[in-house]
This record gives structure tokens, sequence and C-alpha cells, in this order.
């Protein structure tokens, strides 16, 4: 059983999941999530780092809604509009980049000016092109073009920059962090890129192995976006540091 519901504009994203359980192929039982809390304030951007398997994206997904089947309490903030951005772009391949992108938006909102988002995210010469004709960072923007376009409450990305070429990476991390402080769209980001992760968030919350729960919560100097490869790498050590005496001390508990 779990609540879930929406908030006010100013309002926080708030999830508490007591139990998060699936059934193996054997018929197993399987807990995935087990008393984990998580809140992040409105118009802050959060990163949930974890071991692979933990749980990252089922935890995603429950903050997504689209996984109701869990013991505990989900509250979005405003009228709970969501964009989120998976590990594939979802491009309809029958369909143009533009096409695609408005696919999103309400009827009454269909030929919205999007002159800026396009322009923001380097897709102004590609609109007419077809997913098939795109590259993969071409097809990623498309996507996060999608998710900003209807205006979303609330945003959530699901490694959205792997298996891209760094260059490629950083700019479109650098385009994310314009998008996202321009809008102050709550955001949240599940990666296993620990600084990528320092790069962009305002807040870290650090996972422990299945069934995952939150080691410790790190809150980073601002401004986000902006900080140094130097202090990047300062601070990426001083975390794996503590994630390592935080898996020790519950390894011993």
């Amino acid at each position: 059983m779990n609540d879930a519901q929406t908030a006010g504009d100013a309002a926080p994203l708030e999830l508490r999941i007591d139990a998060k359980r699936f059934l193996s192929s054997d018929g197993t039982a399987v807990e995935v999530v087990r008393n984990l809390e998580l809140r992040l304030e409105a118009g802050s951007f959060g990163a949930l780092i974890g071991p692979s398997g933990c749980g990252k994206t089922t935890i995603l997904k429950i903050a997504a809604g689209l996984d109701a089947d869990f013991q505990g309490r989900l509250r979005t903030p405003g009228a709970g509009r969501l964009g989120i951005v998976f590990q594939e772009p979802r491009l309809l391949p029958w369909r143009t980049v533009e096409d695609n992108i408005r696919l999103a938006l309400p009827a009454d909102q269909a030929n919205v000016d999007l002159a800026d988002l396009f322009g923001t995210l380097g897709l102004g010469s590609h609109l007419a092109r077809y997913p098939g004709e795109l590259s993969l960072g071409l097809a990623r923007r498309a996507a996060i073009a999608r998710a900003f376009a209807i205006r979303p409450d609330f945003l959530l990305l699901d490694e959205p920059f792997v298996s891209l070429d760094e260059a490629v990476a950083i700019r479109l991390r650098n385009e994310l962090v314009a998008l996202t402080t321009a809008t102050r769209v709550t955001t949240l980001l599940v990666t296993h890129d620990l600084a990528e992760a320092v790069q962009l968030a305002d807040r870290l919350f650090f996972l422990s192995d299945r069934p995952a729960q939150i080691l410790f919560e790190k809150t980073l100097p601002p401004p986000r976006g902006t900080r140094s490869k130097d202090l990047v790498t300062e601070i990426s050590e001083e975390m794996r540091a503590q994630v390592a005496q935080a898996v020790a001390r519950s390894g011993q508990s």
C-alpha cells in the first residue's frame, strides 16, 4: 500500500519506500529497496549513486509513478507534471525530431514556440531529420528536449549520458545545467558516474547494495555546473572514502 499525491509548486519531492519486492523467475521474493527516505527541495538537483544492480532504476520508476507496487509514500512537486529521460532516447522512428518532441505536448499547446529550447540543445538544424539519421548524442538531445517541452514540475533522468564520447557528454551536461537552472525544475538523476554527479548536483544520495538504503547524503557547495575539475576530483575522492566507511559500518551493524 502506498500514498502518492502532488503538492504545491514550491513543495519538495518526497519519497519514502518502506519496502519494494518482486518475484524472481523461480517464485522467490526478492527485496529491492528497504527503509529508504529521500527529500529533494523544490528547484534543486539531486543525484542517486550506487553500485550496479542495487535498485537505482527501480527507485526512479517509483518516483515517476510508473511502479505503484511498493510500500511507502510518494509526494511530487506542483501538479505532478513529469519530464523523464531514459537511458535509451525512445524516439519514434517514423516521426521527425520536431514531431517526436511535440508529441509530448498537450493538444492546446501543440504549436507552442520551442525555438529557445531547440537553440539551447543545438537541434535547430536537425528538426526535420528522422531518428535513424541521428548520432546518439543528437538523439539524446531530442529526448531531453521532449522532457523540457512540457515545462515539467519535476524531471527524472536515468543515466542520460551513458555510452557517449566524453566530449559529447560534457556538452550535454552543460546544456542540462543551463536548462535546469533557467527553469528551476526539481531534478533527480540516476548515474554510476560520481564525477558527473558532483559536477551537476546540489545534493548526493549514496545507496547501499540491495536491498537499497541511503547510506548517507551530501550537500555540495554552490554553484553547481561550474565546479572546477580539481574541485570535482577532490570532492569525488572524499565521497569515495565516506562510502567505504559507510559500507564498513553497515556491514558491522
